[in-house]
């Protein structure tokens, strides 16, 4: 099986201060990785030496959001057998474009998988002219990180040449998949990679998580070589488990470096002390679970504590030099110039292992957990613990060691990115309004829901009256969507900013801009089934508002004459609807028609009591009663007319305690004595 080679950064062209080549070494959430120097000469160069011989078998490359090179080219090199000393040519293997990443507007990275099958000691990237965008202002080239994968090769094979098992898989494998895989050794490409070697799982987890995981897996194989499955299955939950606290620590750290780039270090101190309780926390469950030795995790701290940058799984073996210090690089260059007019490119086959990787700040990108297998998937996050003050998600996944009091989320640094679903649903309201003010729509962070929501407010607030109407319509459509995003939050203060800011679209904006009634039309149309939805909530708070603000906006002129509403509400009610949702209903039609009457407002007799009689036969009994008192209203206001709606007035009827009850309360109504069974 093919495994993490590590490596060392022995030269490179140049790099912009604090971004050195040497970063590329390391691979933890926080690292930085390396960029060209601004304005430099192209094309750059990086070469790396591997810790061993070997054949490589994957390279994987996660490229910056908006310093994109748009070919990266790669050489592979050899030490002489003959002069151990001195290095053999470089051997062209191909390249791979890399996308201009416009689509997600430069907020995603591109992770890039190239399968290769080349063997030796030295691996060279070449990138070329970056792809040119508004962020790339100084025309630079960036790799956050590089992974390769392989298997060690003895010094003294001069060949890739396969072993006959290797050949017999090969046989077997290209019947199978040859089209679908080229090279000249596609059986390699069939062999699996340990997720653990993977770039993803380094760049998002915690490094002191991931060598507690690591040693946990060779447990567990242990375990299953020894036949002892049970113990293999509470070691490979665990394993799951501490994949969710690694990223979770490794977004903490991230936030903690923010903080402190920000000079706030009252936050970068709080989230020092929230990674170090929640750590020790999942610690002592391991240790109470038997599942690790508390002195080997003393042993890796202290570790770790020795380095100041956490390293990748293996160590390198030597330190890189600057280019000035490096002549043997120019007889390098001098080698390669003359070998590529000789040697004809060979075709890289390569994939995306994820088109767009989402980041949360500018060197952290997220891992799009779709692509995991289920076991492998986070589950849905919880709220915040009130004793240890975790994250949402943290609190998830300790759920299982204690019990937990939910508390009020707080605010936590930087603006979450949009994911790509996101991303395709709001294209509107990105290109009006910007990818920040959007990211804060979607936020997991309540806090920024609701400033979004006002920082639209406040745009449409101050739109001048000369403004385009294609604009002013975008502007309206826009604030829509994230209006009706918003009439589904769960947090009242986010719910009743979307309310806020309804209610300014519908009684100003439109008005004020003499958009029309189509665009009136077109924002009820849109928010309508959000806005009803939330009179069944169970929320008593929340299901008050949304019917107060159905019942205001129902009156004001301009929804008025569109007799929307009264259409909406007299829609035949089903015995099975949820019972508040139905109380809902018969409140703000009696509310409304008390206010419309049922003339030229879109209420009539017709449709009110087509309506009731469905309600008169709901499973519920509240349900019922309400009913049965909006049609005593109906009675008052058109006497015998609602008679020809209802069940004749017999001692059939009658037998029904509902209507003999309303048939009497129409005696009492007209001054008439009931009548006698």
């Amino acid at each position: 099986m093919p495994r993490k080679i590590g490596f060392t950064v022995i030269s490179w062209s140049g790099h912009e201060e604090n971004y050195s080549a040497k970063e590329l070494m390391f691979h933890a959430p926080t690292v930085t990785g390396w960029r060209s120097a601004r304005f430099c000469s192209f094309p750059q160069e990086i070469t790396v030496q591997m810790v061993e011989r070997c054949s490589i078998r994957k390279l994987q490359l996660l490229a910056h959001q908006y310093m994109i090179s748009a070919k990266v080219e790669f050489h592979i090199g050899d030490r002489d057998p003959a002069s151990p000393q001195c290095l053999q040519q470089f051997r062209r293997l191909g390249y791979v474009s890399l996308s201009t990443n416009e689509k997600t507007g430069f907020r995603a990275r591109e992770l890039k998988s190239v399968h290769v099958d080349a063997v030796g000691t030295y691996l060279k990237l070449t990138f070329y002219k970056n792809h040119v965008n508004q962020y790339n202002t100084y025309n630079q080239v960036a790799l956050v990180a590089i992974n390769i994968l392989g298997d060690p090769v003895d010094c003294n094979d001069s060949s890739p040449i396969p072993s006959r098992d290797q050949l017999i898989n090969q046989y077997i494998s290209s019947t199978q998949h040859s089209s679908s895989l080229d090279g000249s050794y596609a059986g390699y490409k069939l062999e699996s990679v340990s997720p653990l070697d993977d770039l993803a799982f380094d760049m998002y987890q915690d490094p002191e998580v991931a060598r507690i995981i690591r040693l946990l897996d060779d447990k567990k194989q242990e375990m299953v070589r020894l036949e002892r499955y049970h113990m293999a299955k509470k070691l490979k939950q665990a394993i799951a488990d501490l994949q969710k606290v690694g990223e979770c620590l490794g977004r903490y750290d991230v936030e903690k470096h923010s903080a402190i780039e920000r000079e706030d270090y009252d936050t970068a101190k709080q989230k020092k002390e929230q990674m170090e309780a929640y750590r020790l926390r999942v610690y002592q469950q391991l240790e109470l679970h038997d599942l690790l030795d508390m002195s080997q995790i003393q042993r890796m701290t202290e570790n770790v504590a020795d380095c100041s940058i956490p390293s990748s799984s293996v160590r390198p073996l030597q330190h890189s030099v600057p280019p000035s210090e490096t002549p043997k690089k120019k007889n390098q260059e001098q080698i390669l110039d003359k070998q590529d007019k000789q040697i004809t490119p060979k075709p890289i086959s390569s994939e995306h292992t994820s088109a767009a990787i989402p980041h949360t700040l500018p060197q952290f990108p997220k891992i799009d957990v779709s692509s995991l297998p289920y076991d492998e998937r986070p589950l849905p996050a919880l709220r915040k613990h009130s004793e240890s003050q975790l994250q949402p998600q943290a609190e998830q996944l300790l759920s299982s060691l204690g019990p937990s009091s939910p508390c009020s989320p707080v605010v936590t640094g930087e603006l979450e990115p949009l994911s790509e679903k996101a991303q395709r649903e709001a294209v509107l309201p990105i290109e009006v309004y910007g990818d920040n003010l959007v990211a804060g729509a979607y936020s997991k962070t309540w806090s920024y829901r609701e400033d979004s929501l006002l920082a639209v407010y406040k745009k449409l607030a101050e739109v001048s009256p000369g403004t385009p109407k294609a604009e002013l319509t975008n502007m309206m459509r826009a604030a829509v969507f994230l209006c009706r995003k918003a009439l589904t939050d769960k947090v009242s203060s986010v719910f009743q900013s979307s309310l806020k800011l309804l209610r300014m679209i519908l009684k100003e904006f439109v008005v004020s801009h003499q958009l029309g009634r189509s665009e009136l039309s077109y924002c009820i149309d849109h928010i309508w089934p959000s806005l009803l939805s939330r009179t069944g909530e169970s929320t008593v708070r929340l299901r008050t508002l949304a019917i107060a603000f159905i019942q205001e906006m129902a009156v004001y002129k301009e929804v008025c004459a569109l007799q929307f509403i009264p259409g909406e509400l007299v829609k035949p009610i089903k015995s099975s609807m949820p019972t508040r949702l139905a109380l809902s209903r018969l409140e703000l039609l009696a509310k409304l028609v008390e206010q419309l009457g049922t003339n030229d407002s879109g209420f009539t007799l017709d449709n009110v009591m087509r309506f009731l009689t469905g309600a008169l036969e709901h499973c519920s009994a509240s349900v019922r009663e309400l009913a049965v008192q909006i049609v005593q209203m109906m009675y008052h206001i058109h006497g015998h007319s609602i008679l020809c709606y209802l069940p004749p007035d017999d001692p059939s009827t009658r037998k029904n305690i509902l209507y003999k009850h309303l048939f009497d309360s129409f005696a009492k109504i007209d001054g008439r004595l009931p009548q006698s069974q």
